[in-house]
């Protein structure tokens, strides 16, 4: 017999009490307080950004990480949604970028994100998969800048962008959601993207991100 890992979720969640279940959760990777299925997720309908590319066009040698280049984007969000930080993770190597953003606004993302885009090297920059947020509204501009073609998840669907969802939950160990990003340091922000990229990890063969990266390509990652 097979346990599913929604049913032993749904027990940790549900069935204890007291301090049995604060002990049970605590030893949990993310420590959220309560369980929120695939199922329950509500479908939203945001405003459709002109010209997306649905993650249905997108070639399947990405899905199956053959091959290097290609990218995963999203924003952590600061305290009262006033400030937030980028995160970019190549899916193959891991390797994650983490941008500093001024403001959450098309343009100021589309600049940060083609900056940090564009210092990576030729055969680095394929791809990039992102949700229906609109701070991505600028998407063709960005490839334009960086010759990465942008794909659009689906709405309420992050597994399609896992590899940057389980980053961003390596991230918020050290920026704990509540953190106004406005007032952490630009070195703090790059010592935090040098330990999460020295990181020795189990899906790379206990090999670090920097050592993937150098390998497959021949070039330190120098973001």
């Amino acid at each position: 017999m097979r346990v599913s890992t929604e049913a032993i979720y749904s027990y940790l969640y549900v069935l204890p009490r007291g301090e049995l279940k604060r002990e049970l959760l605590s030893c949990l990777r993310r420590r959220h307080k309560r369980r929120h299925k695939r199922s329950f997720l509500k479908e939203t309908s945001p405003r459709k950004i002109e010209g997306m590319i649905s993650i249905e066009e997108r070639p399947k040698e990405v899905e199956k990480r053959t091959i290097p280049g290609h990218w995963e984007g999203d924003l952590l969000i600061g305290r009262n949604r006033q400030s937030a930080l980028g995160s970019l993770v190549e899916r193959t190597t891991r390797a994650t970028l983490l941008v500093r953003l001024k403001r959450r606004d098309a343009l100021s993302v589309r600049r940060a994100f083609a900056r940090k885009a564009k210092r990576l090297p030729a055969e680095m920059k394929l791809s990039m998969t992102y949700d229906q947020g609109r701070e991505m509204a600028q998407h063709r501009l960005f490839t334009e800048e960086t010759q990465m073609q942008v794909y659009f998840a689906h709405p309420a669907s992050p597994w399609e962008r896992g590899t940057n969802e389980n980053t961003n939950g390596l991230i918020r160990d050290f920026f704990p959601k509540g953190t106004d990003f406005n007032k952490v340091p630009l070195r703090e922000i790059k010592r935090v993207q040098h330990l999460l990229n020295g990181r020795p990890r189990k899906v790379l063969s206990w090999h670090t991100p920097y050592e993937v990266f150098e390998h497959l390509v021949g070039v330190a990652l120098k973001n």
